[in-house]
């Protein structure tokens, strides 16, 4: 069976705001099983959202991984997104889960890859998805040349990626902080 392809996640952090947005579309190879996904969702007490690419069973467990360490560590992600990172990697059940997170709260915005990766982006903006590049792109140009709220950014980058990219749609949720 063909492995699930798609999703556009930004997250774009300006003036105290941090806000993640994701499109609704699941596709197996040219064919779209699903318009209204939900890949960004509020975790440990409403205090951190976060969204996923990649397998949807193997986003929710990770989602499901996250928030225990969240949990472990009282909320503080950056600590709960590396120990997350580290057994992802060394755990061979989890070695094999195929998706990359975003996730963020009031301080911090972080990648967290398989690899062991646990990036923060340089300008508050980082993308993932098959419609990411396309997102972060607009989204760049929308920081470094516009006033707008970080909202609007993610609401006008994901539609200009869901405009360019087959793979996300325009049936987007966003979440704020």
């Amino acid at each position: 069976m063909e492995q699930f392809k798609g999703t556009t996640i930004l997250c774009v952090r300006r003036d105290k705001q941090v806000v993640i947005g994701g499109d609704g579309q699941v596709s197996q190879g040219n064919i779209i099983l699903k318009g209204n996904a939900r890949k960004v969702r509020r975790l440990y007490q409403n205090k951190v959202i976060a969204g996923f690419a990649g397998g949807t069973a193997d986003a929710f467990t990770l989602f499901e991984r996250f928030e225990k360490k969240l949990d472990a560590y009282q909320g503080h992600l950056t600590r709960a997104a590396v120990e997350l990172a580290k057994d992802w990697r060394s755990d061979r059940a989890l070695r094999r889960l195929e998706a990359v997170l975003i996730v963020a709260d009031a301080e911090s915005s972080l990648m967290i890859t398989g690899n062991g990766d646990v990036i923060e982006p340089e300008r508050g903006l980082i993308a993932i998805g098959s419609g990411g590049a396309y997102a972060q792109a607009a989204a760049t140009a929308l920081f470094e040349n516009t006033p707008l709220a970080a909202r609007t950014i993610v609401e006008q980058a994901l539609k200009i990626a869901a405009d360019i990219c087959v793979y996300t749609n325009h049936n987007c949720i966003i979440e704020e902080l």
